[in-house]
């Protein structure tokens, strides 16, 4: 338990040291925005701050997280993780449909953009998100916030790459329409991407099962267990990024509830879902039930 909470510390630090870099990118990027007028540098600066607000959701659900189980929330705040993810996607989705209305509008009638100015304010935006990305890239996979926030700065630093090839055909050629081909791409980048992570959010709060895992398989190992006879009513749901949760019925031999066998199968049970799957599922709850019982039911069902 110590190393998840030092984990846990270590990954808001590096959520923290980001959150100042995007930061900065942000002011200079709205400066750029104001002062250039392009549009892919408003697009990217508005990106920019919802990877702030995504970011700040991230820290405060981190901290939610930390917080202790009791009372009604048996599994404290591990959820708020989730919701943060499904937060900031919705805003990017929302950010990258104003994108496309407003590319398309400006492609047929493009403004003047300064190409120089534009390549500076691109180039802070690029070398802050690749600083990022290498604070991140240790840690991504530890939940679903971390892995949203480095696919931020990796769309942030695609889009500062288009901002900066956009100055430069607006400089050294005159094509006052890549500002908004730029904005486009940009756009392109971003809504897959927020369906991606509304998607994941999606599938945990509907408690679906997580991908990497094969019910039938899962069953199929149980049922491989010495002693027992069949598995039913299994469910495998997800709490947050990184914790499933298995539920099922295991009947047994009648004689394993009297001769001593029931807790040594529990183990061997445990030790299957820890041990033999992609994921490891270490909370599992299995209700034994005798065959004799198990049968019956299943005629007063039929």
């Amino acid at each position: 338990m110590a190393h998840d909470h030092a984990h846990g510390s270590g990954s808001k630090r590096q959520l923290r040291i980001v959150f100042g870099i995007v930061a900065t990118i942000f002011v200079f990027q709205l400066i750029g925005s104001v002062v250039t007028g392009s549009l892919a540098l408003l697009i990217d600066t508005g990106h920019n701050a919802v990877d702030l607000i995504g970011i700040g959701i991230a820290l405060f659900a981190a901290s939610l997280v930390s917080r202790p189980t009791g009372g009604q929330k048996t599994w404290g705040f591990r959820r708020a993780e989730v919701l943060a993810a499904g937060a900031q996607a919705t805003l990017l989705l929302g950010l990258g449909v104003y994108s496309l209305i407003e590319g398309i509008r400006r492609f047929f009638l493009p403004p003047e953009v300064p190409g120089p100015g534009l390549l500076i304010f691109g180039a802070i935006g690029l070398v802050g998100n690749l600083v990022s990305i290498v604070i991140l890239s240790s840690s991504k996979e530890d939940s679903l916030n971390l892995k949203a926030a480095f696919l931020e700065v990796i769309a942030d630093a695609l889009g500062s790459v288009a901002v900066i090839l956009a100055a430069l055909a607006i400089w050294l050629f005159g094509w006052d329409r890549a500002d908004a081909v730029a904005a486009l791409i940009i756009a392109a980048l971003i809504v897959p991407r927020a369906f991606a992570i509304l998607r994941e959010t999606g599938s945990i709060l509907l408690e679906e099962a997580p991908k990497e895992l094969d019910l039938d398989k899962v069953r199929e190992h149980l049922e491989a267990v010495e002693h027992v006879q069949e598995v039913h009513d299994l469910h495998i749901t997800r709490i947050d990024s990184n914790l499933p949760v298995l539920t099922a019925h295991v009947v047994l031999a009648d004689e394993c509830f009297y001769d001593g066998h029931a807790p040594r199968i529990l183990q061997a049970l445990q030790e299957c879902l820890t041990e033999h799957h992609k994921i490891a599922i270490e909370h599992s709850t299995f209700q034994f039930d005798r065959a004799k019982d198990a049968a019956e039911e299943t005629h007063t069902h039929d």
